[in-house]
């Protein structure tokens, strides 16, 4: 009797600790969406990306060119005239790749750009959501943007417009 007492309080205890947690969320696509200055920085970095995807396109033109000669002219040339500008396109193709990651790879030119550029965006948006969150007694926010598997969700634990509200103060 005094085992189902203890798991019954047990029981009862957890459940109220459950109710007190709030858990809320968000969607940071639809609240930066509202950000005038974050859409000058996807402009401004999607027109930085453009330039250089034009540069590798161009550099990339000029190799195929480069191996379609060398694919007229490989019958008429020496083994070691062969041998050269083989070794030279494949040099130059390595060339493309190097800088494709140099401004493409995961610590290149755009990323380290983008890093720069969103961190005050990312900064005054975590404020805003902590400012919300204490305001609304959360103790989890959930953003939606990046969050996969929800399969239900009740508007009245929605916060976004909150968040939009205050960055807008």
């Amino acid at each position: 009797m005094k085992k189902i007492a203890l798991t019954l309080c047990l029981a009862f205890a957890a459940f109220i600790g459950a109710q007190a947690q709030n858990v809320c969320y968000i969607d940071t696509e639809e609240i930066l969406a509202t950000v005038p200055e974050y859409q000058r920085v996807q402009d401004q970095l999607n027109k930085l990306a453009d330039s250089y995807r034009t540069t590798l396109e161009d550099e990339l033109n000029a190799v195929d060119k480069l191996y379609k000669d060398y694919q007229n002219k490989k019958a008429s040339l020496s083994a070691s005239e062969r041998q050269r500008l083989e070794e030279e396109i494949i040099t130059k193709e390595r060339a493309v790749k190097t800088k494709q990651n140099t401004y493409f790879g995961e610590d290149g030119v755009m990323a380290n750009k983008s890093e720069e550029l969103l961190a005050p965006i990312k900064e005054k948006l975590q404020a805003a959501i902590d400012a919300v969150a204490y305001r609304y007694n959360c103790s989890l926010i959930i953003d939606l943007a990046i969050t996969t598997g929800i399969v239900y969700r009740d508007s009245r634990y929605d916060l976004t417009d909150e968040v939009i509200e205050y960055l807008n103060k």
